[in-house]
């Protein structure tokens, strides 16, 4: 993304074009630039019709969309969420804001999502709900979280937000578990600068998180809160940027394949390097393309050459149980060690929809570069 970025070949922008514009435009025009215009339904549905759920509804971002769904289920203090370690650190923060525990579960080895073997071991008598991150794009094994939730009664709250048109066996996510939760941060597959939505088909969770979005007040009575909620809600502005990018979902998913099918066939001839795995039962939709270095030296020592080539690169997350705020928390923190792993010696590279053919052969040269002086 631009701002003040030097690089010649950014990690990743928003790719934003004349209908956008032509949106954002009609909305100021109109008047109608709060939560209240009618872009806002416009793309609520049509996210909806995309994801195959019943229902969506817009947030202010991607971090209070998880916070609304955590809500919509009555989530409390004692209560935990089984959450990955491996994810951004607002899947766990979510949770402790309303006071509940997030307890983490380690990564599979190939495609990095959370590994629902672990699951059984985890849940205890205060577990609430699972929480799937369907991580850089790569789907969670949904089969089998959702076998273990409906045997103990748990919600499941699909974290979404770097996997939009992901699909499990032929599934879309978001539209999975009890509730799905999508970011549209600048750097996500369709943006609306911030925002985020919710997903369900399940009317009762939807009116729940109607009226806790809105300050607490049901749709039958103004000013009326039978609930303390939240501002949660998302602009007319921004549903209008949403509703345009939602007409080129397809073209995006689309460039990010042919950007993975890319790197893939590149890195296939590099032995020292290898990739996310995508599992034969789901489809990818590579929010970001990462690699896997020997050691963290290593990918410390590409990430400073591809650096100095103007080519953007960012680490993997750091796993929440590492966090200090966690361990500030917590003292029984659970280890995860194959996220640990994978963390360290991970780096995404530039994989955003404006990447051109002939930046995305100068990363490629450049890491082969690399390769070929630092194993001479």
């Amino acid at each position: 993304m631009r701002g003040e970025n030097t690089h010649s070949i950014p990690i990743a922008e928003p790719r934003l074009g004349p209908l956008e514009l032509e949106y954002v435009r009609d909305a100021i025009e109109s008047g109608w630039v709060s939560s209240a215009g009618p872009y806002v339904r416009r793309f609520q549905d049509t996210f909806a019709a995309h994801c195959g759920s019943k229902h969506a509804l817009s947030t202010c971002n991607g971090t209070v969309a998880l916070s609304l769904a955590l809500a919509a289920i009555d989530l409390r203090p004692g209560d935990e969420v089984i959450v990955p370690s491996f994810t951004f650190m607002a899947s766990a923060a979510t949770v402790i804001h309303l006071g509940a525990r997030p307890v983490f579960i380690d990564s599979d080895e190939s495609c990095w999502c959370m590994d629902p073997n672990l699951l059984e071991r985890l849940i205890t008598k205060k577990t609430k709900a699972i929480m799937p991150v369907h991580l850089y794009g790569h789907p969670c094994q949904m089969d089998l979280i959702q076998e273990v939730a409906e045997k103990h009664g748990l919600y499941v709250i699909e974290d979404a937000a770097e996997a939009h048109g992901a699909e499990f066996k032929g599934r879309r996510v978001g539209s999975i578990g009890d509730i799905g939760c999508f970011s549209f941060y600048g750097n996500k597959i369709v943006t609306t600068g911030e925002g985020g939505m919710v997903t369900t088909s399940d009317d009762e969770l939807l009116e729940r998180m109607e009226m806790l979005r809105n300050h607490g007040m049901p749709r039958d009575r103004k000013y009326w809160h039978p609930v303390i909620g939240y501002n949660f809600r998302m602009t007319n502005i921004q549903a209008a940027i949403g509703l345009a990018q939602m007409t080129r979902i397809d073209e995006f998913i689309a460039k990010k394949l042919e950007i993975a099918r890319a790197y893939s066939i590149a890195f296939d001839e590099m032995p020292t390097l290898s990739y996310q795995m995508t599992k034969p039962w789901a489809k990818n939709v590579y929010w970001m393309f990462s690699i896997l270095l020997e050691s963290e030296d290593k990918r410390i020592r590409l990430a400073s050459h591809l650096d100095k080539a103007g080519i953007e690169t960012r680490p993997l997350f750091i796993p929440c149980n590492e966090q200090p705020s966690i361990h500030n928390l917590y003292t029984d923190v659970e280890l995860t060690p194959i996220a640990s792993r994978i963390s360290r010696i991970g780096l995404s590279l530039p994989s955003g929809t404006t990447l051109q053919r002939s930046q995305q052969q100068q990363v490629i040269e450049a890491v082969r570069e690399w390769t070929e002086t630092a194993h001479s």
